[in-house]
């Protein structure tokens, strides 16, 4: 019970918001108390002047209201300050404090002045005490403990001096005061319940509120950022996207975007596994993050792709030449949990005012920047420019007639001899992709394959290609075989090489005469699905030939895990054959690789007499160039078929 007691006279510094609310009523309420204090006291004070001494009407109240007044002057000075917990607990307990020094120095002055006067005047210093005291209680409501040690210190001794007055008056005041004091007391204690079960109800509603808050922030921290890397993820590159384009046209300043795409990233993935491939691109972020003093914001907008925003007037030389600082910095080594990984970045730029003012028009030409670095410049940055923008019209032209064309009447083939060149004979004809359209005439593959690939229309191509190849096929003697290439789109599209399969069960053609060839490029941009579908081919008997090798960012480890019947050495390398050391130590190396992986190694681009003797003294057989022959139409292919096996059958009947 004491303990109770103790707890109810005492200030709850343990619960800072409900001493923060009561400070606040309070400061409210103190301009009312000390009015009435001091109102009531000068009352009381003229009601004596002349009949109590005048220490007790002169000198002792005016020492009361210079405390008073002075305490009313620092609440009223005070009342906008903002108080620390610590602070407004030490206000309420000096509250407290001086409430039980004052209440008992103005009830001590007040029954002093009680022995002076007549009835009337005593009357009045019964009335004073109790009406001041319940005004001043009611005022420090908010404050439990200093209304309570005011009852106690107050209407106590009032109470008890009344009450055995003898005068019956006094004692039934005293025993009325005393009942009005239980009743004060219940309603003080009702009310500061209620009080601070209110206070406790806001507290708790702030708590929802900040909860509310801090999820509503989390949820937008969440959908804005991306949560492996804690870059802003597409979404919200998306908006400062759009911000800072404003801004920048406001200004007049500029603004450049840019895509990157990591080369040779799913590679990393399938040897390393996920998480060392989550790691990169966490380390990926880093580094480009690194780059944000030289106001630019990145984000990685999905998978293993990235976004730039360069703000400031940059040329394109100079954009050009940041992007190649970032390329450099994206290529250095992936040190990860023991392992060592390579990818590099090719980047696609596109400038406000150059490329478009809106954030999806710069969006398209920054997309087709990239694609344009990730076909022909690998790891390296390509800035749109005014001859891209007149790729793409033409482009869109050709994709446009690509979409009318009729690709049984206006497709046809051309056929480039492999040579072996021990024997002088034919050992396979590559079906190469041709295109006359009616409107806008003649389009070179590497034109019109690239549109068709964008169209997302190759893989209908590529199987009115196949039967036309696969016809032709039936005019040769069996022992000629047919390569026909595959895009990197075909390579990844499971229904492209379901039809493709189709149509070559459906050929007659036997599936061993036939050899697809694939990219490096196309293998290693899906890798998992490229193999698999690789390896229904070659369940099906047909060969498998790697073309371009060497141009492209696929590790050698991946070789062996692929059903290669063909490597083919890209002519990049046979150009300057004759007189580059490097040229024939790389060949050299190609086709001892090929002769240890059982496969045939084919060289390409074969254009002159000397560069044919230098790769055979290297061990080089298979060829391909214009040095033996031109891509031809079918009915030359026979013509040169039949004076190939002349030349073959000649030389036979001379070894024999």
């Amino acid at each position: 019970m004491f303990r109770n007691l103790k707890a109810i006279l005492t200030i709850e510094a343990g619960d800072p918001e409900l001493v923060q609310a009561q400070l606040a009523a309070f400061t409210k309420q103190v301009p009312l108390l000390y009015f009435m204090l001091v109102t009531n006291t000068v009352a009381l004070t003229v009601t004596h002047f002349n009949a109590a001494p005048a220490v007790l009407t002169l000198y002792i109240p005016s020492v009361l209201y210079a405390v008073s007044l002075f305490r009313l002057v620092h609440w009223w000075f005070s009342r906008q300050r903002r108080y620390t917990h610590e602070e407004a607990t030490m206000r309420l307990r000096s509250t407290y404090r001086l409430t039980a020094l004052l209440g008992a120095g103005f009830c001590a002055w007040s029954l002093s002045l009680f022995t002076y006067g007549d009835a009337y005047q005593q009357s009045h210093v019964a009335f004073y005490i109790a009406n001041t005291v319940v005004g001043c209680i009611f005022c420090l409501m908010h404050l439990r403990a200093a209304a309570l040690a005011l009852t106690a210190i107050v209407l106590g001794p009032f109470t008890i001096f009344f009450g055995t007055s003898g005068n019956p008056v006094f004692t039934a005041l005293a025993l009325n005061v005393a009942l009005v004091t239980v009743a004060m007391v219940f309603i003080l204690l009702t009310y500061y319940r209620d009080f601070r079960a209110l206070i406790q109800s806001q507290k708790e509603l702030t708590a929802r509120q900040a909860e509310t808050q801090r999820l509503s922030d989390e949820n937008h921290r969440l959908a804005n950022l991306d949560s492996l890397t804690n870059l802003p993820n597409r979404r919200q590159f998306r908006a400062e996207l759009e911000k800072r384009l404003a801004a920048a046209e406001d200004a007049g300043t500029g603004l450049a975007l840019d895509l990157i795409d990591l080369d040779g990233f799913k590679p990393v993935n399938d040897t390393f596994g996920h998480g060392i491939g989550d790691k990169l691109l966490i380390e990926v972020g880093e580094r480009l993050s690194a780059f944000m003093q030289q106001n630019i914001f990145p984000a990685r907008l999905g998978g293993d792709e990235f976004g730039l925003i360069f703000e400031g007037n940059l040329s394109p030389d100079r954009l050009r030449a940041l992007g190649e600082e970032i390329c450099a910095a994206l290529h250095e080594p992936y040190v990860l949990s023991g392992q060592t990984a390579r990818v590099s970045g090719s980047l696609g730029i596109s400038i406000l005012g150059d490329a478009g003012t809106t954030a999806d028009r710069l969006f398209d030409r920054a997309d087709f920047a990239l694609y344009l670095a990730k076909q022909n410049f690998r790891g390296t940055a390509v800035v749109f420019s005014a001859e891209h923008e007149a790729e793409i019209s033409e482009q869109g032209r050709i994709q446009q007639a690509l979409r009318a064309a009729d690709f049984e009447q206006e497709m046809y083939l051309a056929f480039q001899p492999l040579v072996d060149t021990d024997t002088h004979g034919i050992f396979a004809y590559e079906a190469l992709a041709r295109w006359k359209s009616p409107s806008i005439g003649t389009v070179p593959p590497g034109i019109f394959i690239r549109a068709a690939e964008r169209a997302g229309i190759i893989g209908k191509l590529t199987e009115v290609l196949m039967r036309k190849a696969l016809e032709a096929a039936k005019t040769w003697p069996d022992h000629v075989r047919l390569s026909v290439n595959l895009s990197t789109r075909d390579v990844v599209s499971n229904k492209t090489v379901d039809a493709l399969l189709d149509i070559i069960a459906e050929s007659g053609v036997d599936p061993a005469r036939l050899d697809i060839e694939v990219t490096e490029t196309a293998v290693m941009r899906n890798f998992a699905l490229a193999a698999e579908n690789i390896r229904r081919f070659s369940e099906r008997g047909i060969g498998v030939a790697l073309d371009d090798f060497g141009t492209g960012h696929s590790s050698l480890s991946y070789v062996h895990k692929l059903p290669l019947t063909k490597i083919k050495i890209d002519r990049s390398f046979i150009v300057d054959i004759a007189s580059n050391e490097l040229s024939r130590s790389i060949v050299k190396t190609i086709v001892d690789l090929s002769r240890n992986i059982g496969c045939v190694c084919v060289v390409e681009g074969m254009e002159t007499a000397e560069q044919v003797a230098v790769l055979r003294a290297l061990g080089c057989r298979m060829m391909q160039g214009y040095y033996f022959a031109r891509p031809q139409r079918l009915e030359d292919t026979l013509a040169y078929q039949a004076a190939s096996d002349a030349i073959l059958n000649a030389s036979l009947r001379k070894t024999g």
